[in-house]
C-alpha cells in the first residue's frame, strides 16, 4: 500500500528530479550547510591571525602566503562539500522514486490479476450454475 505521502514525493520528484539533477542547482542548493560547515573553521583562522598576530606566526612558522593558501582551500572544501552532498541527496531520492513506482506498478498490476481472476471465477460460476439448471429442467 503506498500512503499519500509517498504518492506525493512521486509527483514531486517527477517535476523536479531533471531540475535538480543540474550543476548549479546542486551547489546553490547545498551552499547554506556547506556553509555552516566550513564558516566557524575560516572564522576561528582570521579570528587568530586579526587578534593574535605574534602568536599565530610563532605557532604557525609560516608566512602570510599560507594563511591566503588555507582560507582559499577551505572555499575548494566548502564548494566540494556543497555539490556532492546534493548529489548525494538526489542519488538517494532517485532511489526511493524508482523503488515507489516499482511497487505502485505492482500494486496496479496485481490489483488488475486479482479483478481478473475474480471475473473468470465469476464466470465460471455463472456457467457452471447455469449448467446445472440446464440438466435439471
Amino acid at each position: 500500500m503506498i500512503t499519500e505521502k509517498e504518492i506525493a514525493f512521486l509527483r514531486y520528484w517527477e517535476r523536479n528530479s531533471e531540475i535538480e539533477n543540474t550543476f548549479i542547482s546542486k551547489l546553490m542548493r547545498g551552499l547554506p550547510m556547506a556553509i555552516l560547515f566550513g564558516l566557524p573553521i575560516i572564522l576561528f583562522v582570521v579570528v587568530v591571525k586579526l587578534f593574535f598576530p605574534e602568536w599565530y606566526m610563532k605557532i604557525a612558522g609560516s608566512s602570510a602566503g599560507a594563511f591566503v593558501s588555507a582560507v582559499i582551500a577551505m572555499i575548494i572544501v566548502i564548494l566540494f562539500y556543497a555539490y556532492f552532498r546534493m548529489q548525494f541527496k538526489w542519488e538517494m531520492n532517485e532511489q526511493l522514486y524508482k523503488e515507489l513506482q516499482s511497487n505502485r506498478d505492482s500494486l496496479i498490476k496485481n490489483k488488475y490479476a486479482d479483478t481478473t481472476h475474480f471475473y473468470a471465477g465469476f464466470f465460471f460460476f455463472s456457467f457452471s450454475r447455469l449448467y446445472q439448471i440446464i440438466q435439471l429442467g
